[in-house]
């Protein structure tokens, strides 16, 4: 049958593949999320400082600061979307095994650093699939059900001391339940790999499409394309470290159980889930991107002095931080496409995501060295205010990269972050 007259895949096909897909990611988010509620069994059963548990986490990242960036997307070319699903989605499940076998550090880390070659890839190849299967249609609202569907992991990562209490009696049981769940990371890459096959002799599908790094692109993006990096770096920066040892301080700190200091953290997630479609609606009718993100950075500046300092309800402070950590990336991964040009819009976000994690890389490992260096601990609480003041700097330093911003986009070299709205833009 000729190319062109060959139907498209029907709707339904097209969303038990995102379903697959998503639980693929769905396996790979809990295994990241998993090692916040251990920090302190880990550092009970296994004597791990603080900077030891950053390592850990940091390792993650490592490899994402380079690997994923220059070869996902130059692996998923040469050897096509269903190979390469299946490379990272083992790679996903390798990694948190080889990461439970061992009480050793060395050993830890490496599987942690085998995760994140695997699972940032992961995320490279989904998104290239759900081009190739929703562009031109809801890729948008695909894109939306698909992060909604993977954050389901984290927050059931993070909610694992409710439902999994048992575990926790040993540091080994939860990352082993970790492994378990890793399998939907294959199982995700399996089951896609027969949907595109089937596919591809029946239907006309799209074209695969990937972020490649372009380096000498790198030289050509404007003031505002990098004060958005500088305040992805920060932004990020003060959020997931703060998650890695986040159920420790609740513990330690606030005498917190480990459920309700799990609960605690997934409700970023929790907000993120439900509120950032919401804020992406919002930004297409106002505009206002750069205001936004000048907001939101300001509503994390108090939330960790808060939490530090005084005795107020914790459900405050998260609150505020979920808000931010719905509304930040709702504005300014869309930001980027108003700033770059579109033939170059892969090697941007490819770049800024490789930067991102070099900030993960690097705050895991300092705010693991400040809560040691401060001896923080139930026995000494205010040993964790070196770290809270640390993620307190980093939103202030958003908040005067995106007033920087706001200031670029209102002068003679705006690309109309603040004016372009729906309505506008489509007229």
């Amino acid at each position: 049958m000729h190319e062109t007259t060959r139907p498209e895949p029907s709707r339904l096909y097209r969303w038990m593949v995102l379903v697959f897909l998503s639980l693929a990611m769905f396996g790979s988010y809990y295994a990241y999320d998993a090692l916040g509620p251990l920090a302190d069994v880990l550092k009970q059963q296994l004597s791990f400082s603080d900077k030891n548990i950053g390592l850990l986490q940091a390792m993650y990242s490592l490899p994402n600061s380079f690997f994923t960036v220059l070869l996902g997307g130059f692996i998923i070319d040469r050897l096509g979307l269903r190979k390469s699903l299946m490379i990272f989605g083992t790679l996903s499940l390798i990694g948190p095994a080889i990461r439970a076998s061992s009480g050793l550090l060395p050993v830890m880390a490496t599987g942690q650093l085998i995760f994140g070659m695997g699972a940032e890839s992961l995320n490279v190849a989904v998104t290239a699939a759900l081009a190739r299967w929703f562009k031109g249609k809801e890729l948008s609202f695909a894109f939306g059900i698909n992060l909604t569907l993977c954050r389901l992991g984290s927050f059931a990562a993070l909610n694992s001391p409710t439902w999994a209490r048992a575990a926790y009696a040993n540091w080994r049981w939860p990352f082993l339940i970790t492994v378990g769940l890793s399998v939907f990371c294959v199982v995700g890459a399996i089951v896609y790999w027969l949907m595109e096959a089937q596919a591809e002799k029946n239907y006309h599908l799209g074209e695969t499409s990937t972020d490649k790094v372009v380096f000498g692109d790198l030289f050509n993006f404007g003031q505002s394309y990098w004060y958005i990096v500088a305040l992805c770096i920060t932004f990020y920066s003060a959020i997931f470290p703060f998650q890695t040892f986040a159920v420790k301080f609740f513990i330690e700190a606030h005498g917190t159980s480990r459920e309700f200091g799990g609960f605690l953290s997934s409700m970023l997630t929790l907000f993120a889930m439900i509120a950032t479609p919401l804020f992406g609606l919002l930004v297409d009718r106002v505009g206002k991107r750069a205001l936004l993100m000048m907001f939101g950075s300001l509503l994390l500046i108090p939330v960790y002095l808060m939490m530090a300092y005084t005795h107020v309800n914790l459900y405050v402070p998260m609150a505020l931080m979920g808000v931010a950590f719905s509304l930040i990336p709702a504005v300014m991964w869309p930001s980027v496409a108003y700033i770059v040009d579109q033939s170059k819009l892969g090697t941007a976000y490819g770049l800024m995501t490789m930067i991102q994690n070099i900030g993960l890389f690097g705050f895991n490992l300092l705010i693991g060295w400040a809560n040691d260096y401060s001896h923080a601990g139930a026995h000494n609480p205010a040993g964790y205010h070196l770290g809270m003041w640390i993620f307190s700097i980093l939103g202030l330093s958003g908040l005067t990269f995106a007033f920087l911003l706001r200031q670029r986009e209102l002068g003679p070299h705006g690309h109309g972050l603040e004016t372009i709205t729906t309505a506008k833009h489509s007229s």
